[in-house]
């Protein structure tokens, strides 16, 4: 699994408090930084992955999870269409850095059946954007 190396007992980093104005994303965000990897939600790594905040400790562990998923889902209908989209919108300097990341989600992705014309658009995209490393 890709995230074997990540120690999820540990948070991903720690930033000071957010400033007292700041929005609901920007102090959700610096809580959601604190607690132990192993403590956050699908919807939490959403929310980090789709912020492009602690890429180097998430990615690994939603694509394990999406991949350990797409099996139960293919029958059904993918169930988590926003983690999902917010691990193939990623910048392609993501995946020229770990191409093994690309791969990975590239043969998940085509384990999946049913998919909405909206994930398939972000799936074509990324494929676009990574063709010479799959």
């Amino acid at each position: 699994m890709l995230s074997d190396v990540v120690d999820k007992d540990i948070s991903i980093d720690r930033w000071p408090d957010s400033p007292p104005d700041s929005t609901h994303l920007v102090r959700s965000i610096h809580a959601l930084r604190r607690r132990p990897v192993k403590d956050l939600t699908v919807e939490d790594l959403r929310r980090l992955i789709g912020q492009d905040v602690g890429l180097q400790w998430l990615m690994s562990v939603a694509l394990d999870f999406l991949r350990e998923r797409a099996p139960q889902e293919s029958t059904t209908g993918w169930y988590d269409d926003d983690l999902l989209t917010a691990v193939l919108t990623r910048k392609g300097s993501l995946w020229r850095s770990r191409p093994e990341f690309a791969r990975h989600l590239d043969e998940t992705v085509r384990s999946l059946t049913d998919l909405s014309p909206y994930v398939r658009r972000e799936v074509e995209n990324f494929r676009g954007l990574v063709s010479d490393l799959l």
